[in-house]
């Protein structure tokens, strides 16, 4: 599994580059939109660090705790969701001034991150399937980290600031969905590290004792 440490690797530290991004330009505009689709990649960063953790401890982690973790995360994103949505409500009833040159250039640096983390799994992603629904996540996250942008391109046209908090709603949506997703699918079979075939490798790795 050595061969795939390294390209999660970078995924994870590319992910990394896009959260610290989209934060700080987030806070510094007062843009909700940025706000929210970092928030949407702090999860990508939990997933990315934990599927590594799998892939570098000796034993690996248990399914029963990645789907833990996995059900947590979802049970996070939800509540922070719904505390942005509120505030993008608030702003559209009491708007603030949003910078929109900044939500414009971040959204475009991140999107051009989550396309490099996407084309740091794509080959190890055809061997493996958990790197695999990795890959096609970030491919996702491509297309929704480009809304802060059309938010930035909006005001910055149209002169009004309601279309910050308008993205931000449309990209807490789409937070919500993927988080319900994860909750529903909690309790299925995950294929983690422990009990996929590795293609390299020729070889899988076997489940713990109780999984």
């Amino acid at each position: 599994m050595a061969h795939l440490r390294k390209p999660l690797a970078a995924a994870l530290g590319l992910n990394t580059a896009v959260l610290v991004v989209e934060t700080i330009g987030g806070v510094e505009a007062n843009s909700l939109s940025l706000v929210t689709d970092a928030v949407h990649n702090f999860s990508d960063e939990m997933a990315l660090a934990f599927l590594l953790l799998a892939y570098t401890l000796r034993t690996g982690l248990s399914s029963h705790f990645l789907r833990s973790a996995n059900l947590f995360n979802s049970l996070g994103l939800l509540a922070i969701s719904s505390l942005l949505v509120w505030q993008s409500i608030e702003r559209l009833l009491h708007p603030q001034p949003v910078i929109g040159l900044i939500p414009i250039a971040a959204g475009l640096l991140a999107a051009v991150g989550n396309w490099g983390v996407a084309r740091e799994l794509r080959e190890p992603s055809k061997h493996d399937i958990a790197i695999r629904l990795a890959y096609v996540h970030n491919l996702g996250d491509v297309i929704v980290s480009l809304a802060p942008v059309l938010a930035g391109a909006a005001m910055l046209v149209s002169g009004s600031v309601l279309f910050d908090p308008i993205i931000a709603i449309i990209i807490a949506a789409v937070i919500v969905v993927t988080a319900l997703q994860a909750i529903i699918g909690s309790q299925e079979e995950l294929l983690w590290p422990e009990n996929v075939v590795c293609g390299t490798a020729g070889s899988s790795i076997p489940r713990e004792s109780g999984e």
